[in-house]
Parts: C-alpha cells; structure tokens; sequence
C-alpha cells in the first residue's frame, strides 16, 4: 500500500480547522449592545442596572487595564428557530487561548441572576431550545479587562501589573455579540474528528490502528458535502462511530479524570479580581452539572468559597446545590492553597483548621486529602500534619518541573520527618490543566512510573491558573475516550474513589521519605522581601496574642473577654497571604502592595489586642514578657530605652532588673567581647574573627559576614528562579564607608558598618554583642536600588559539616553538604526558617534569622587540610517580571551567628530572636498558664479552643529530632485533658496527675492537649 499519511493527515486537520469548525453556528443575529463603564473599582449589579448606558458598536475598543465595563445586550430569537439550540455567543476581543489573564466576564438576567462566564474557550451561554421563537432576551454583562501579564513570555517588565501604573488606553476590540444556533450534528463531527485526529498523531507510526483511523477519517471526510457541512455532517458521523466505538485494551491504563479549575487567590491579578474569577468560573462549573450527570467538580480553597458566600449568593446556592448532588467536591482542607515551604508549622496547622471546619460547617462535608498541585515543593512535615487533620491522601502536581531530576514514582507512600507516612499521588499526566488531548492521553500513560504495580492515575482537567474550569468540549472528549482502542481509558470520578482504587491495587508503594523538593522556583524563597517578613511577623504576633489573651482570661482580675472573633479574622487574613503565589513573592506589584498594606493593619491590629490582654493582668511596675516557649536571660530595653539584664521563664513575666548582670561586655577599637565570645571587625567591616571562648576556637575560616552582590538572570521565570550561573559572577561589597562604634555599656556594645554600592543602594549593619549571651547580631538596614542581582551573606566557618539542619515546620531536615549526586547538587539554593546548623561532633554554629528564608550551604577543603563550611544567607532580590520594581527600597531584618550552638540552643535562639521580649507596665501572672519540663519538648502555641468552651488548647512538639519524656504543668486547675487532633477533637484521654500531664513524644511528633479548667 502506498504511504499516504501525510495527504490524509494534512486533509483532516484543513477541513476540520477551516471548514468543519467554523459551520459550528449555523446562523447568527447580532444583539443591540450599550456600554458603561464603571469608574474606579468594580460595582455591584445594583448600581450598574441603573447606569446610563451608550451605543457600542462591534469592532470598538474597549476595556482600561483593570477596568471594568458593563454591557447591555438585547436582542430576539428569530421565530423560525423555534426547537432549536440557541445560544448567546460573546467575544469580548479575547487574545490567545488561556482564559484567566485577559477579558473576562459574568453574564446576568436583567434581574441580576448569574447565568455563566464568557472566556476565550467558552464564549457562549445557553439561551435554551426556544418553543415557539420569538423571545426576548436582555443580558447585563460584566465585562473584566484585565491585562495580559504574559504578553511577552515573561522576558520584558510590564507597567500593568499594578493599577497606579497601567494608563487607561483601552486593551481590548470587541468582536461578536450574536445569538446564534449551534449545530449539534457539526459540533459533534468536530470533536470525533479532533478526538480520532489527535489519537491518530500519538500513535507509534507502524502501529495498525493507526492507519485504521487514518483511513477512516479520509473516507468519512469523502462523504462530507464542502458546500453543505450541516447536511452531511451526519453522514460523515455514521461514517466514523466504528472506529469510535472499538473498545480499549483489557490492560489499558485507566485515568481517573477529576473536573478542576485552579484559580490562584491572586498572581497576575490582585485579590478583588479573584473574587470575581470565582463567581464566573464556578457558575460555569454549576451550569455544566446540569448538562453532564456524570460530570464531578473538585474544588479547594475555603477561602474562595466564602467569598462567593458574601458576595454572590446565588451562586453560593447553586454550589450547594451542587454538593447535594454528588458534582461537587469540596477538597484540599486549606484555606488557600498555600506555598508548601514557608508558613510556620502553627500556620500550616491554621491552615488545615480553618479550611476542614469551613467545609464541614456548611456542606456536612470532611474533606480526606489535602489537594495542593501547584505550590513550589513540599515541606518534611506535610505527612504527619495532613494526618492530624483527618486526612489520608495527598495530591501535587508541581514536581513535574524539577530541573534536573525525575521524581521515580508518581503513585507512592510519603513519610515525614517524625515517620508518619500518607498516600501520595503525583498524576503523570503531568498538568492540572489537563483537556484529555491526545498528546495528554499518550504523556499520562508514558510517563507512568509505576506500571506493573499500579494502572491507573489522576488528571485534573479544566482550564486553569486564572480559572474557567472545565469545558463541555472537554467532558465530550471524556466520553469519547471513557473506553477507545488506542488509548488509556477515561473515567469521571471523585478524587476519594481514585485513591481508594489505587491504594486497594498498590498497598506496597514505595516510600519517598523527607522533603519534597522542587527543582526549580528557589528563588521564591527570597523574593519580595517586604511580603516574607510580613509573614514571619504576623506569625509571630498572632502567637504573641493569643498567649496573653488566654493568660488575661484566665487571670485577669477584673476579667477579660478573649478575642475569638478578632482573633479568627486575622488568622485568615494571613492564611490567606500564604498563598502560593503571594508569600513566595511571584505576583504583579498591585498583589504585593496591598500584602504589606495588610500585614500593617494586621500588625496593628494585633498590637492593640495583645497590650489590652497584658494590661487586664493590673498594674505592677515594668515587666518584660516573654512569648517563646524557653526560658530566658538577656538584656532587654525599658520604656525609656535603657538596657538591663533580666530573667523570665517561658510563657511568663518577670520585673525588670531582677537579674544579676554576667560579665560585662567590652569594646577597644574594633573588637567586641562579652566572656562568651570576642567578635573582631576588619576596616573592611567584615568580621575578621569570631572567637568561642568557653570552647577556645576560632569560628571562622575566612571573612565572616561577607556581603555578594551576585548578577541573577534566571533562564525564564524570574520572580521565581534562581539559577545555579548566578555564582558565577559577584562583586564582594568590602569598600566600608564607615566602621563606627554606636553602642558602649557593661550590658551590651554595637559597631555600626555603613556602605554604599551599585546604582544607589546602601546597606548599613550593626553588630551586637550582649552581655550573658554569645549571640552575635547583625541588625540590617538596606535601601535597594538594584536591578537583576541578589545580596547574600557569607559565614565561612571552621567546621567539618557532613550536612547542614534547617528548621522546618515542627522541626528540621538534614541536607547534605557534598554534591556527590545530582539530587544534591540540585539542592544548591535550599530555604530554612529561623535557623541553619552546622556541625561536628562535639561543636556546632548556627545562623539564626528574623524574616529571611533562602540560603546555600557548601564546604571546601583548604590547603592546611582544613574544612570550611560556609552558610550563605538571601537577603535581597531584585527581579523584574513581574513585577519591575520588586523589593526595591528600604528593607529592615536581623540575622545573626550563634557560635558553640547545638540543635536546641538553635531552636531556642530563634525563637528569641523572632519573640523579643516585650516591656509593659503590667501585673503579669505568678506563673505561666502552662509550661513544660523535659529536654526537647517545645510549646508551638496556646490559646482557648475554637468552641468558646474556656479549655485550653496546648500545641507542642519535639523539636531536637529525638524521643523526649517531661510534664505539663498548668498555673489553674486541672479539669482533665484530652489528647486532640489539629480540629481539637478528641483522640485519647491523657492521664493527669494533680494540675500536671505526663508527656512521650517520638521524634519531632506533633500533639495538641485540650485542658480543661477546673471551675473555682
């Protein structure tokens, strides 16, 4: 047989593009359009219904970025399409095919019901199969112009990204607003044909089924009349269904197929933008339930659930409505779907609270897995969280983009740093935007690691990122392909059944133990300073605040009511910062603006909440309050600003100046000494020696605080990326204006180093040492003017460092410091929160941090034989996509170097450094509410539990990475307790002894006690 592929194939893909496609509609009438549009920020239906509108002609621009402008359309249906498919079919002036970053819009009644969104991959609305002809239809239209971010591929910073910046030159020309009939016979050839066409091109070229479908197509396409596609459309459908209809091999590969619309709470559109993303998207998602019964909708983010509650209610019905009926699945357990490395454990705990109850309270529904396929790798602590949540599997996606190295399974046990282990699943269709194309299909079953064992995945399918879910075009694909010779097999289901079948088949999956790393996106550990350290702070400050609330309510003379509703607004407020493309720093300028807007209102906030609670305790003198769970002993300020020496127990208050003072701290010329440790400054101002005087040795190898200004052009994507080639080229910053000492008392003594460099920028750092403490701080002061460059902070230390300890939630890992493989040397830009440790046997360094996240760790030999470990800390970036002007300005942190430090004294310095002990004139309670005794057991957070009841709730952790034993002891009487999950339900009684609870902890295992208190 002669080889005709490429005439056939070259045939169907022109007749069903330029021919077939456009016959959909078979008959059009354009409606009578007027326009407003609304000044400033979007309106609600009410203010736009009764608008003075215009005339607005098709082919006019229209549309100022981040503008929104109403549409009204009238129009009849013609009386002889009577029984016909009509529908509305609108083209705002869409430009390419993704249907989040670019006009969007809401089609309503004119009694302001949502009908569905219009997008560039679902521009019509349903108008109905009219009886007689002849209705009347009036249409409000609200219509998005949000700009495309993306226009140049991420290679070139925009003005768009941030309303103040935009203009106001319209973005968009309107093109079609009709209604139309859609020809259901041609509509239907075309997806058989684009079905059987994309199969055909996947499959190997000797393969016979392929050549069947090719010559089927060709002779099927013989009976289609060029001049009358309408009227042979069904001919050429009969022509086809044999070979639609050969089922799929026994063995064939089944995916689990799972409607989805990821909908980022905001990236390259601010928050208030989300919130109307979700009301189109998922009137579109409850509009296609109606029309496919097999049809099941999985959607996450509690967040954008309440949102559609408050402000669009009728949607909000339509969702329930939904869920009743078995077609949509609330998932994930999240508030938002949050960046999986920086929350703090408490926020990631919060997070799962807050999203499990949401779904629970209003839908009877607890969510089984958590559902996260798109943040930028997977904290070690993820497994064991997720399981104190009440779930049992788990889900991602975004590990398809690793660099360098392919994760070996996609269908696997996960374990965490404590052991616990959850199902985990990876789809090897490899998106979360999957439409179940041809390519997808064959990629999905290719890519499978697990073959052999296991024979199914998942595929989330639906347009996404910006939204608009999935289409009715997609779910007739799945139908087609529900069972196809050729391909893998297409089943609609909910995510809980895919994993039960899974996990029923492969019981035995391997184990992938320790973090899940990504590959790529490592500079969203530093980007957008600013936003991090709102973060960190509020983290913080929440702790803060609920530590003395629950102190207040339970001692406070004259009585305290505690906060629970504050307290709760504000924990979503930054559970929803967490997102993950707002605390990693990868949104437009306009996202990270109103982020540090609201970390300022929170903080406030905050403030005010916890200066009320210690102020209920009574008056009694100045006191420093101490919020972190250790013990402390250290030089703090009064009111007035002058530094004593006091000691205060965890969780508790003591007077000011109580404490014997330790050594006095000394300054002569550059050098600074405390007893503990002596610092010397170079002229350069680098530190030159650092020496631990209880331990007698010299800590650095090399200069200490080396500051690098690094060039940093990742290859693409670059708010996210860093790229290793960013070592290769570096100015070392070693030009000091000025080395001044600023501070000399007993208690404590500073130098303050001042430097200008670059376009602009100056950089200027105290360094402190204090009495009765070797911690060395490095108080940070930068006012950035740099483009396309990072500033890190080299500690090259004396130590033979087989790996480095980075705290995590709950806990730390381990990462090697060698590059023996290319999993290491993949890691070579890792994030830690308050600490990195470094050691061997018998002593150890650490470098501890205020708001920083991103750091290096590598180790060379020198000539003497010696190891130098050195810690490279990410200050700054200045990346300018997309948003131009990222971090620039001023930036305020601490980090700091804590010689002789073990894992604990680590764990117990960051929190002081993060939870600075805090003066007022106040009371202050006897003793703390609760307090621990027993080495490696570290309260996380205490706070009244969620139900008013007055329990307290106790969170705590292991913290050192070993088995620990010790006692809780509380300041009121000891009802019972209750070992709880993170939703405070009860798991276990634990035993009580008079007012205290005997602990046992395994290795860095989480618990949360639910104390009751006995009533006086």
């Amino acid at each position: 047989m002669h080889d005709e592929r490429r005439r056939i194939e070259e045939r169907v893909e022109r007749v069903h593009r330029q021919r077939i496609k456009p016959a959909i509609y078979a008959a059009s009438v354009p409606f009578d359009v007027e326009a407003w549009q609304a000044p400033g920020e979007p309106v609600a239906f009410e203010e736009a219904a009764a608008a003075s509108y215009e005339p607005f002609a098709m082919d006019t621009p229209w549309g100022p970025p981040w503008g929104t402008t109403w549409f009204r359309m009238r129009g009849q249906v013609p009386a002889e399409w009577a029984g016909k498919r009509v529908e509305a079919v609108i083209d705002l002036g869409f430009t390419g095919d993704w249907p989040g970053n670019q006009a969007e819009a809401l089609v309503h009644r004119a009694d302001g019901t949502p009908l569905k969104a219009v997008n560039p991959l679902n521009q019509y609305v349903p108008i109905g199969n009219p009886a007689t002809g002849g209705e009347h239809i009036d249409y409000l239209v609200e219509a998005a112009s949000n700009p495309d971010i993306l226009a140049h591929d991420f290679a070139r910073p925009t003005p768009l990204g941030d309303v103040l910046t935009a203009g106001d030159t319209p973005l968009y020309t309107f093109r079609r607003a009709d209604i139309a009939v859609l020809d259901e016979e041609v509509w239907h050839l075309a997806l058989d044909i684009e079905v059987l066409r994309e199969l055909m091109v996947e499959l190997a070229e000797h393969d016979p089924r392929r050549h069947e479908i090719m010559h089927a197509l060709d002779r099927a396409l013989d009976q289609l009349d060029l001049d009358d596609i309408s009227g042979s459309a069904a001919d050429v459908r009969a022509a086809l269904k044999p070979v639609l209809s050969k089922p799929a091999h026994a063995s064939a590969h089944t995916l689990s197929g799972v409607g989805h619309a990821h909908i980022d709470s905001a990236w390259l559109w601010p928050i208030r933008e989300t919130k109307r993303k979700t009301s189109r998207t998922f009137s579109n998602v409850t509009a296609l339930a109606d029309e496919y019964e097999e049809f099941i909708f999985a959607c996450s983010q509690a967040q954008q659930y309440e949102w559609v509650r408050d402000n669009y209610p009728q949607v909000w019905a339509r969702i329930q409505q939904s869920v009743k009926k078995g077609q949509w699945a609330p998932v994930g357990g999240m508030w938002v779907e949050a960046d999986g490395n920086l929350p703090g454990g408490e926020a990631l705990a919060r997070q799962l609270v807050h999203g499990k109850r949401f779904f629970i309270e209003h839908f009877g529904i607890e969510t089984k897995g958590v559902w996260l396929p798109d943040s930028f790798g997977y904290n070690a602590a993820y497994p064991q969280l997720a399981k104190l949540a009440g779930n049992d599997w788990f889900l991602t996606q975004k590990l398809s983009w690793n660099q360098t190295n392919k994760l070996p399974h996609h269908t696997f046990w996960w374990e965490g740093i404590d052991g616990t282990r959850i199902f985990t699943h990876f789809p090897p269709v490899d998106t979360y935007n999957a439409r179940f194309s041809g390519v997808e299909m064959a990629r999905a079953v290719r890519n499978y690691a697990d073959k052999g064992r296991g024979t199914r995945s998942l595929a989330p399918f639906g347009w996404g990122d910006g939204g608009g879910g999935p289409t009715r075009e997609i779910m007739e694909r799945a139908r087609r392909l529900a069972d196809l010779e050729g391909s893998a097999k297409v089943v609609v289901e909910h995510p809980d059944a895919f994993f039960a079948a899974a996990r029923e088949e492969y019981p035995d999956a391997p184990v992938w133990v320790g973090e899940l790393y990504l590959e790529l996106h490592r500079a969203t550990y530093t980007s957008q300073a600013r936003t991090k350290q709102g973060n960190r702070r509020s983290e913080h400050r929440l702790r803060e605040a609920e530590l003395w609330a629950t102190t207040a309510a339970l001692n406070a003379p004259g009585g305290y009511t505690y906060p629970y509703e504050k307290l709760d607004r504000l924990w979503k407020t930054v559970l929803l910062h967490q997102f993950h493309d707002i605390l990693p720093g990868s949104s437009i300028a306009w996202v990270h603006r109103e982020a540090e807007a609201e970390y300022a209102r929170v903080a406030e906030e905050l403030e005010e909440i916890t200066a009320a609670a210690v102020s209920a305790l009574g008056s009694g003198g100045s006191r420093a309050f101490n919020t972190s769970p250790y013990d402390r002993a250290e030089v703090v300020r009064t009111s007035a600003g002058v530094p004593v020496y006091v000691e205060v127990p965890a969780g508790g208050s003591a007077p000011l100046a109580v404490a014997e003072p330790p050594r006095p701290v000394t300054v002569t010329g550059r050098v600074l000494q405390n007893g503990l440790v002596r610092v010397e400054l170079a002229e350069d101002g680098t530190l030159t020696s650092v020496r631990d005087l209880t331990a007698d040795r010299e800590v650095l190898a090399d200069k200490g605080n080396l500051l690098r200004l690094h060039s940093d052009l990742p290859n693409y994507w670059d708010a996210w990326d860093i790229d290793k080639h960013y070592k290769n080229r570096y100015t070392d910053l070693l030009d000091a204006e000025s080395v001044t000492v600023v501070e000399q008392d007993p208690l404590l003594g500073a130098i303050r180093v001042e430097r200008a460099f670059g376009k602009g920028s100056r950089i200027t750092q105290t360094i402190t040492v204090r009495a009765g403490s070797p911690r060395i701080d490095i108080e940070t002061e930068i006012d950035w003017h740099e483009a396309e460059k990072i500033l890190k902070a080299a500690f090259p230390v004396d130590v033979r460092a087989p790996h480095s300890s980075a705290e995590i939630q709950f806990g730390h890992v381990q990462r090697p410091t060698h590059t023996n493989t290319s999993w290491e040397a993949a890691r070579f830009e890792v994030y830690g929160h308050r600490w990195v440790h470094i050691g061997e046997p018998g002593y150890g360094v650490a470098v501890i941090n205020d708001s920083t996240y991103g750091h290096d760790v590598s180790r060379t030999v020198r000539e003497d034989g010696g190891t130098t470990t050195t810690i490279g800390l990410s200050l700054v970036r200045a990346p300018r996509v997309p948003d131009p002007e990222a971090d620039q300005g001023r930036h305020r942190f601490t980090y700091s170097l804590l010689p002789g430090a073990s894992i604990e004294d680590a764990v117990a310095e960051g929190y002081a450094l993060n939870l600075p002990l805090r003066v007022a004139d106040a009371h202050g309670p006897a003793e703390p509410v609760v307090c621990v005794d027993g080495e490696g057991v570290t309260i996380e957070a205490v706070k009244l539990a969620d139900d008013t009841s007055g329990d307290v709730v106790v969170r705590l952790y292991e913290s050192r990475g070993g088995r620990a034993t010790g006692t809780l002891r509380t300041a009121f009487p000891l009802a019972g307790a209750q070992l709880t999950d993170l939703l405070e339900r009860p798991l276990a009684e634990a035993d009580t002894d008079a007012d205290a609870v005997p602990l046992a902890l395994r290795p860095f295992e989480v618990q949360t006690l639910r104390l009751a208190v006995k009533k006086r």
